[in-house]
């Protein structure tokens, strides 16, 4: 069986395209089982996972935790806001006990940049990083890149437009270095106040005008304005931002072409998208989160390293 090139996934930087196309062809084989009559394998049977979350989540929690049950894992649920953190235990020690319980891999959400990357130095488990900060979110970057290649049969050539809050977006950097890695051309466009000083450095097109964005791509991500990130007032309200920002059904009428529009969720309704956006036949968004769980089974299959003819994929 073929494997990655780390045992951890901590960020998209550190896959190499090579890792992603193994990643997305594991994944076509889960999406088969995912939508047959007996949805689970027992391919993790014997491996028992902690999904360790620091902030609040529904589609990655979920997500996650669907994946592993698929895959016949033992799984553990730990939240932050019922345990010894809030007593003042670190997070070295909240994971350490966990681990004492013979826990092979770990799904962290955290705060913090940087967490799963720290963790990774001082435990032996895989560790997945379910978003870390602002800084990456690889298995969403995964699903979107393979919702575009799914929709479009490819991703190289493509030219993707990620739209909206990229300063406070974890979901923005690691799309950006997918999409690149896979041969994609990547336009970010939003108010300048929430894009990023060293954005331009990434390789990738600046746009301030969404209506431009919107006529150069064949597929829009737009992302959710992040509030319980902002400490200050990056536009002066919502309305304007909508205004000026928003993607609505007239909007993508006034194209002289028919674009692809994403969203990660949860979606600010009437905010960055409207619902006859959102609803409509443009929208893949219901795929994105139906490939959320074949691609996080992918990782876990072959994080895993199930080798031995036991775990293999169809038995």
């Amino acid at each position: 069986m073929q494997q990655l090139s780390s045992r951890h996934l901590l960020g998209i930087k550190g896959l190499t395209p090579e890792d992603i196309e193994l990643i997305f062809e594991t994944a076509d084989t889960f999406k088969e089982v995912i939508n047959r009559p007996i949805r689970k394998v027992p391919s993790l049977r014997d491996v028992t996972i902690a999904n360790i979350f620091f902030e609040n989540s529904t589609r990655t929690k979920l997500s996650f935790e669907l994946a592993e049950k698929r895959l016949s894992a033992d799984v553990v649920n730990f939240s932050s806001s019922n345990s010894s953190v809030k007593k003042g235990e670190t997070l070295l020690d909240t994971v350490n006990n966990i681990l004492a319980m013979k826990v092979d891999m770990v799904v962290i959400r955290h705060s913090s940049p940087g967490a799963p990357h720290f963790l990774a130095r001082h435990i032996n488990a895989n560790i997945i990083n379910a978003g870390d900060g602002t800084h990456e979110h690889p298995t969403q970057a995964l699903l979107d890149a393979y919702s575009i290649r799914e929709k479009h049969g490819s991703v190289a050539g493509k030219k993707v437009a990620i739209i909206g809050d990229i300063l406070h977006s974890r979901v923005a950097l690691s799309n950006i270095f997918a999409l690149q890695k896979l041969g994609a051309d990547v336009m970010v466009c939003g108010p300048n106040t929430l894009l990023p000083k060293y954005i331009a450095h990434l390789g990738v097109k600046v746009e301030l005008d969404v209506k431009k964005a919107l006529q150069w791509c064949d597929v829009a991500n737009v992302l959710r304005i992040q509030l319980e990130r902002q400490q200050i007032k990056y536009f002066p309200s919502l309305r304007e931002y909508a205004l000026y920002f928003g993607i609505n059904k007239r909007l993508l009428d006034s194209l002289d072409k028919k674009i692809t529009i994403m969203h990660p969720g949860p979606i600010n309704r009437g905010v960055e998208l409207s619902s006859d956006v959102a609803d409509s036949e443009h929208s893949i968004i219901m795929n994105q989160v139906e490939n959320g769980v074949a691609i996080r089974m992918a990782v876990l299959y072959l994080l895993a390293g199930t080798s031995n003819e036991k775990k293999q994929v169809n038995k």
